[in-house]
Order: C-alpha cells, then sequence, then structure tokens
C-alpha cells in the first residue's frame, strides 16, 4: 500500500454533479418511490384478499412485488436523505450494508421471475397436473430457494469486496454502493477478483435468463401446436407481460454489470442504473397487473370494497359529531 492513507467513509457523488437539480430530482424520485409502494402493496393485498388469484402465478406475481419493494428500500430512501443533505459521507459497514442488500434482492428479482417462467411452461405444457406439480408448498420452496441463493452469492460479492483496501478516493461516482464504482476505489484490485465478481454476477443474470429463455422456447413450441386459435392467444397474452418485463429487466442489468469495466463509463452506469433501480420496479407491476384481466376484476373489487368502507368511516363520524 505504500503510503497510502486506506479509506474508512465513503461520499456517494451521484447527483451532486448536478446542485440546481437536487430539488426536482428529489421530488422525482419520492413520488416514484410512493408509487412503486403504493403498486407493490395493492397487488400484495389483492392477492391476499381475492380467493381466485390464489394460484402459483399470482403467488410468485406477489414476491416479485415483495423483492421489487426490498430492492428500491435498500437505496432509495438513502437516496432521498443525501439529496437534502449536506453530508452525504456513508461508512464501509453502511455501505457493504447497502450493497448486500441491493445486490441480494435483485438477485431474487431474477430467480423469482425464472421460477415464474416454468410455472407458465407447467401450465402451458402440463395444465392437467399442473395444480399437482405446482402446489403452494412446492411454490413456497421456489420462494426461499430464490431469496436463499440470492443472498448467498451477495454474500460472496460482499466478502470479495470488501476485504480490498480502499485508498485511491473516498468519492464514490454514483448515488448508492454499487459494486462498480466501489472496486474502482481499492488499491488492490486485481483480474483475478474481477473475474470472480464477474462470474457471480454472470450466475444470477446470464443463469436465470437462459433458463427463462429456455422455457420459453418450450412454451412456443407447445402453443404453436395447440388447435385452437383462442387458446393461442390466451397462451401468448399470458406469457407476453413477463417478457416484457424481462426484456426491461435484463437489458438494464447486463448493460450495468455484465459489460467490461471502465472507469470513464461511471456516469454512464451511474444513468443507467436510476432506470434499473427506479423505473423497472415501478414497471414491473404495472405491466404484469394491468395486462392481467383477472387482476383488474380482483383490484375494482378490492378498491370498491375500500371506498365504501371509508365512506362508512366518514359518516359514521359525521353523525357522531
Amino acid at each position: 500500500m505504500g503510503n497510502h492513507t486506506t479509506v474508512s467513509t465513503f461520499l456517494p457523488w451521484g447527483f451532486s454533479s448536478f446542485p440546481d437539480l437536487q430539488g426536482l430530482l428529489f421530488v422525482m424520485i419520492f413520488f416514484s418511490r410512493v408509487t412503486i409502494l403504493a403498486a407493490n402493496v395493492s397487488i400484495m393485498v389483492t392477492i391476499k384478499l381475492s380467493h381466485s388469484l390464489h394460484t402459483s402465478m399470482f403467488f410468485f406475481l406477489c414476491g416479485l412485488s415483495f423483492s421489487g419493494n426490498c430492492t428500491t428500500m435498500a437505496i432509495i430512501p438513502r437516496m432521498l436523505v443525501d439529496l437534502l443533505s449536506d453530508s452525504k459521507t456513508i461508512s464501509l459497514p453502511e455501505c457493504a450494508t447497502q450493497m448486500f442488500f441491493f445486490f441480494g434482492s435483485a438477485a431474487n428479482n431474477c430467480f423469482i421471475m425464472a421460477a415464474m417462467s416454468y410455472d407458465y411452461y407447467t401450465a402451458i405444457h402440463n395444465p392437467l397436473h399442473y395444480r399437482i406439480l405446482m402446489t403452494h408448498k412446492i411454490c413456497s420452496q421456489f420462494i426461499m430457494a430464490s431469496w436463499m441463493v440470492g443472498f448467498l452469492v451477495s454474500l460472496c460479492v460482499i466478502i470479495i469486496v470488501f476485504n480490498l483496501s480502499f485508498c485511491n478516493s473516498s468519492i464514490i461516482q454514483h448515488f448508492f454502493c454499487d459494486i462498480s464504482p466501489v472496486v474502482c476505489l481499492a488499491c488492490d484490485y486485481t483480474s483475478r477478483q474481477e473475474r470472480a465478481i464477474f462470474v457471480l454476477s454472470a450466475f444470477v443474470l446470464v443463469g436465470s435468463f437462459v433458463f427463462i429463455t429456455m422455457s420459453y422456447v418450450f412454451i412456443v413450441s407447445t402453443v404453436v401446436k395447440m388447435p385452437s386459435a383462442q387458446g393461442k392467444d390466451k397462451a401468448f397474452s399470458t406469457c407476453s407481460s413477463q417478457l416484457t418485463v424481462v426484456c426491461i429487466h435484463y437489458g438494464f442489468a447486463g448493460f450495468v454489470y455484465l459489460r467490461p469495466r471502465d472507469r470513464d463509463s461511471l456516469r454512464e452506469d451511474m444513468l443507467m442504473a436510476v432506470t434499473f433501480t427506479v423505473l423497472t420496479p415501478l414497471l414491473s407491476p404495472i405491466v404484469y397487473s394491468l395486462r392481467n384481466k383477472e387482476m383488474q376484476m380482483a383490484l375494482r373489487k378490492v378498491l370498491g370494497k375500500t371506498d365504501t368502507l371509508i365512506s362508512q368511516m366518514v359518516n359514521k363520524r359525521t353523525l357522531d359529531i
């Protein structure tokens, strides 16, 4: 390490490059966060209260909504505080914790989407035995395995990253503790560690994406053999929403985590990460829910009951007064 001074705290520079826009950014990100939270909670409550939605597909959707909410919770609250605060420093343990929960939740999203693709395949390929093959217990095991593997991979990444010595700088060219901008500050980061992080990232992204792709190859081959045109349209309509989210999610994630590292590209990574961390969790519940007629009907019923309950409470309060 020579005469280097070891860094004990970081300064996420992020949006500090745009001091005049921080108020506007706070408002935009705050309302995005509220919208994401409201959309995900609405989905989870609707699925819980609607007996017709107690199927494996909606069980996985509920798990994906919860996971997406955890992903944004790992970074957006801290981001909002930094936008209003003059002191933006973050300690190494806080940085490691943020990275652990963000990467673990993001990995869990990938594995749940892979489980959803398998669920779709089972429903289309073997509809007569679908309820036997995809019981509530099996779906719960898929969800648990997704969380366990996701956070195990995240733990491996954290061990690699935070066993490095940070002495080049304390300024993170990002708005949160992401892998690439943090390792760029290390003075002993070697190609061996870079390959290890790349392999772990590829295991999550490429591994789950290949599984999803294979599932949809089998799904398409099954659907084209269906004699009914109506059945084909229904099958493709069911799968199209997930394919839309998969393309958005893996497109941005692959750009940020799988392309060759370049110190000069950190600004591009930050802009792409805004979309990946804010826009994608917002789009997922909207695309999945608003393109599903069963979910639309269930949402209307739940919202209708909620409005009726609120009206009754207001009327009762008025009479008491």
